[in-house]
């Protein structure tokens, strides 16, 4: 039986281990949302959680307290600015896991880590390459451009 053993290793070792947490809380910070898989979302929402906490009561001791999981200053800053008032309401509970099912490669499970409060802004498709020459083409059309001659 595994009694009190507290997290997953997750193939790595300790300082592989929370070096990458580390940095997928900082990607989380930044970008208040990232993919990731089931194991490493379930691992890194407690520590997020407390970090956030961390944040919402804003003394230069819970800012030290947090530096030791953020080390960027830019990243703690908007930790403690933006997203710790987001959340002054809340006694926890800050993100969630979405489930997206199994990775095609490898089939592991894979899930979105966000915050609660998070909107997601679906931004314009990128053209392609047919859609860029046809818009080229309107252009040239339209200034009344000559084409060259064909040789």
């Amino acid at each position: 039986m595994r009694h009190a053993v507290r997290n997953r290793k997750l193939g790595r070792t300790t300082s592989h281990r929370l070096a990458m947490l580390r940095n997928q809380l900082a990607s989380l910070v930044v970008s208040e949302r990232i993919v990731t898989t089931l194991p490493k979302a379930k691992e890194l929402r407690p520590i997020a959680e407390r970090v956030i906490t961390q944040g919402k009561r804003g003394t230069v001791h819970a800012r030290r307290l947090a530096q030791r999981w953020i080390a960027d200053r830019t990243i703690l800053k908007k930790l403690f600015d933006e997203i710790a008032p987001r959340m002054k309401d809340r006694e926890g509970g800050y993100l969630r896991i979405v489930k997206l099912g199994q990775r095609q490669g490898d089939a592991a499970e894979v899930a979105i880590l966000e915050f609660v409060d998070f909107v997601y802004e679906q931004k314009a498709p990128k053209p392609d390459k047919a859609d860029k020459a046809k818009a080229a083409e309107a252009e040239a059309s339209e200034d009344g451009a000559e084409e060259k001659p064909k040789k």
